[in-house]
């Protein structure tokens, strides 16, 4: 089938990403792959981690940790958001850990485990000043309670405690320091209760890297799993990151115009000179944020050329000027530099857009067809 853009995915790249991360933690890694590996394809992702020598798996829900199991990836994996009245059974059977950050959530799997009659692996979180998922206050020490009474009648077993981090991109942050007090006064009053995780973990990508304090048993990575620095670098940054993902297309229609040309909807843009316009088979239904229109650019003839007027939903402009562009020519909207080749970088792309590259690469489309190399040379 002929698609009208792709995004490579160098799994060599997440690979070297895993070794690189545990080479400055020397903790165990959990590569999170929720989000379809943040949009790269959440097996294949999962699969390079664990042969770099990742222990765990991070996801989101069930039906992702599910995905992972009838994929055949049997590696340990953590689920941490569910509703209520979610089929915990299931997780149990795949032997799936699930993150509680309710008494109500640990109510509803020790109940599950009793119907099915094998305990839970659970995980407790606490909020640490998020203010997101997870028990904080009164909540705590409660569900900490609970917890272990379930475990005392064998329908569930506390492998981990664990919390999010909100700001560890921002080294020295006073919250940091605030959440690591926190999280430590909260793994203490689970243990003065009675319970004996295995696995104590609050870092994510950036605490991984610059706060020591947090990485405890285990580190979560996240964006740095893909080769984006947590930091805002716009290549590989001080740790040498390899970008994983390169969104490419080809030109499907090119017309030269005179000055005073208006360029798509609205005429935001007109023409000042005569130029060559190359059209991309590319919108905001792809993944190309509709802001970035007039502010982007993409690697088009040996150098970058901006994309102008607005991004519609399924394709948009760039502004090719004296280039000599022909249909078909290729298109790199993102990637890794290589050799002479320069071209926009997610991050770049994120800061057009205003949001984070998580954004970008989690939003790139199902009609963008992903191209898993292993090994294989990449072609730009």
């Amino acid at each position: 089938m002929s698609m009208l853009a792709e995004a490579l995915v160098d799994l060599e790249a997440i690979s070297t990403n895993v070794r690189t991360i545990a080479s400055v933690t020397g903790t165990g890694l959990m590569a999170v792959v929720k989000a379809n590996g943040f949009g790269h394809g959440a097996v294949q992702v999962a699969r390079a981690a664990l042969r770099a020598g990742a222990a765990w798996l991070g996801v989101t829900s069930t039906a992702e940790a599910l995905s992972l199991r009838e994929a055949g990836v049997t590696a340990p994996t953590l689920s941490w958001l569910h509703r209520p009245d979610d089929d915990f059974g299931m997780l149990i059977k795949g032997g799936v850990d699930i993150g509680v950050s309710t008494t109500t959530h640990l109510h509803a799997v020790a109940d599950a485990a009793r119907l099915l009659g094998a305990p839970a692996m659970v995980q407790l979180k606490a909020d640490t000043g998020l203010s997101r998922n997870g028990a904080a206050g009164d909540d705590w020490p409660e569900m900490v309670g609970w917890a272990r009474k379930y475990e005392r009648e064998g329908g569930i077993r506390v492998r981990g405690v664990w919390s999010h981090l909100a700001d560890a991109d921002l080294p020295g942050a006073p919250a940091l320091t605030r959440q690591v007090a926190i999280f430590e006064e909260a793994l203490r009053i689970a243990r003065s209760a009675g319970l004996d995780p295995d696995l104590v973990h609050l870092a994510n990508s950036a605490a991984a890297f610059c706060a020591p304090e947090t990485r405890f048993d285990l580190c979560r990575i996240g964006i740095a799993l893909y080769g984006v620095d947590p930091f805002g670098a716009s290549g590989p940054g001080e740790y040498g990151l390899r970008a994983a993902m390169t969104l490419r297309t080809s030109v499907v229609n090119v017309k030269r115009v005179p000055a005073g040309t208006g360029v798509s909807y609205g005429f935001e843009h007109v023409t000042s000179a005569p130029t060559t316009l190359a059209l991309l088979p590319l919108g905001y239904a792809d993944g190309l944020p509709r802001v970035a229109g007039g502010r982007a650019s993409v690697w088009l003839g040996g150098r970058r050329c901006p994309i102008v007027g607005r991004i519609a939903m399924d394709q948009c402009v760039v502004d090719a000027g004296d280039l000599p562009v022909t249909i078909g020519d290729p298109v790199v909207v993102f990637g890794p530099a290589e050799g002479d080749h320069h071209p926009p970088t997610v991050v770049e792309w994120a800061r057009w857009a205003d949001t984070n590259p998580h954004e970008i690469l989690t939003g790139i489309g199902a009609r963008v067809a992903r191209d898993h190399l292993d090994g294989r040379a990449r072609n730009s």
